[in-house]
C-alpha cells in the first residue's frame, strides 16, 4: 500500500474531515493563531508561541496564551489563570512549567490554562481583554477554530511515521491543513515545498541568550569558567551546545525526562556532579528554572541559558503574522 493510501486511513486524518465541517469547531470573538508541530517535542514550539506573543504584543495587541497545562500536577476545575499580563497568579502544581514559564517571560500576555481552551479562551476576553489567542499546542487540537495554524517541523519530520512505529502525531500530509510551516533545520538546508496552496514557509533560527543567575542574590562568574548542564528538556546536547557557544567549559550533562518534576535528591545529585567536576555554575533552561524555584535555597550556583528562536525572514514572518489576525476580524 502506498504511503498516501496509509495517510488516509490514519485515525488523525479522519478527526480533521470530521471537524472540517460546518459548526463541529468552537468559535471565539477574536482571532486566533494557533502553534503546534507533528512531533512529540524537541521542535522548538515553546520559543516559537513565545516569539509569535512578543511580534502580537509589539504591534499593540493584547494576546493570551491558551494551554492545556501538560504535565501539571493538579487540575483544578475550570480556568487556571497563570498571569493576567501584569502578575504571576498560579503556582507550578497547577499551571505547568510552560505556561509558568511563558507568564514569567511575556510581562503583558495573559496566560490560561484548561483542558478545554475555548473556556479559557472566552474568559479572556471577558476578563483581560484579549484582543488575540496564541493556541499553545494546537495542531492537533481541532476542537477550536483557529484563523492561522502555524506548525514547526524538522526536515525528518517530512519523511516520518506516526506512533506507534514512528515519532509523528499525524502523518507528514496533515501539513496540507497548516497555513505556514516554519523548519527547524540547517541554516543552509533546502526549505521544503508548501503542502498546499497558499501556505509560506519559513526557516526557524535558534537563538541564545546570555546566561543569568536563577538567584539574582548568588554571586555570578563571567563565562569561560566550568559547567555542568542539567535539563529535562527533549534535546539536551542542545543546551550543552549553547553553553559552549556562550563560552563555558561543559565538563558533564545530565539529562532528565521532559517536564521532569525536580526532587531534592535530583538536586543534591547535580549538586554532586558539580562539585565533582570542579564546575562552578550549574547550566539549566527556563522551562526548567520554574521546577527548580521551589527547591531553593540550591547548593550549587544555577544559571538560566534562554533558548529563544527568530523566523526568517523576520519582516516577512512579522508582515504575514499582524496581516493574518488583522484579516481574520
Amino acid at each position: 500500500m502506498r504511503a498516501l493510501d496509509q495517510s488516509a486511513l490514519h485515525p488523525s486524518t479522519w478527526r480533521r474531515r470530521w471537524h472540517a465541517r460546518p459548526g463541529r469547531q468552537a468559535r471565539l470573538a477574536r482571532p486566533v493563531v494557533s502553534v503546534g508541530n507533528l512531533a512529540l517535542g524537541g521542535r522548538g514550539k515553546s520559543p516559537l508561541v513565545a516569539r509569535i506573543a512578543r511580534l502580537l504584543l509589539e504591534a499593540g495587541e493584547r494576546p493570551a496564551i491558551l494551554s492545556r497545562g501538560y504535565g501539571r500536577r493538579a487540575a483544578p476545575e475550570g480556568v487556571v489563570v497563570v498571569s493576567d499580563g501584569r502578575h504571576l497568579l498560579a503556582d507550578l502544581d497547577t499551571s505547568g512549567d510552560e505556561p509558568l514559564m511563558l507568564a514569567r517571560d511575556l510581562p503583558g500576555a495573559a496566560v490560561l490554562v484548561c483542558p478545554e481552551r475555548r473556556r479559557a479562551g472566552e474568559l479572556a476576553e471577558r476578563r483581560f481583554g484579549a484582543t488575540v489567542h496564541v493556541l499553545d499546542d494546537g495542531f492537533q487540537h481541532l476542537a477550536l477554530y483557529r484563523d492561522l495554524d502555524v506548525v514547526a517541523i524538522a526536515p525528518e519530520d517530512l519523511a516520518g511515521r506516526p506512533l506507534p512505529l514512528g515519532r509523528l502525531r499525524e502523518p507528514p500530509s496533515a501539513l496540507a491543513s497548516a497555513d505556514a510551516v516554519v523548519l527547524d533545520g540547517p541554516p543552509d538546508g533546502d526549505l521544503p515545498a508548501p503542502a498546499a496552496e497558499g501556505q509560506r514557509v519559513f526557516r526557524m533560527r535558534r537563538v541564545t541568550g546570555e546566561a543569568a543567575p536563577l538567584d539574582p542574590n548568588v554571586p555570578w562568574p563571567p563565562p569561560g569558567r566550568d559547567a555542568v548542564v542539567a535539563a529535562g528538556i527533549v534535546r539536551p546536547e542542545r543546551l550543552a551546545a549553547a553553553a559552549r557557544e556562550l563560552g563555558w567549559t561543559v565538563r558533564e550533562t545530565i539529562a532528565f525526562a521532559d517536564h521532569h518534576q525536580y526532587s531534592r535528591r535530583d538536586v543534591e545529585r547535580i549538586a554532586h556532579a558539580a562539585r565533582r567536576a570542579g564546575a562552578c555554575v550549574v547550566l539549566t533552561t527556563a522551562k526548567d528554572a520554574v521546577r527548580l524555584r521551589p527547591l531553593r535555597p540550591l547548593p550549587v550556583p544555577v544559571g538560566v541559558i534562554p533558548l529563544l528562536v527568530e523566523v526568517e525572514p523576520p519582516e516577512e514572518f512579522a508582515a504575514w503574522l499582524i496581516d493574518g489576525v488583522r484579516s481574520a476580524r
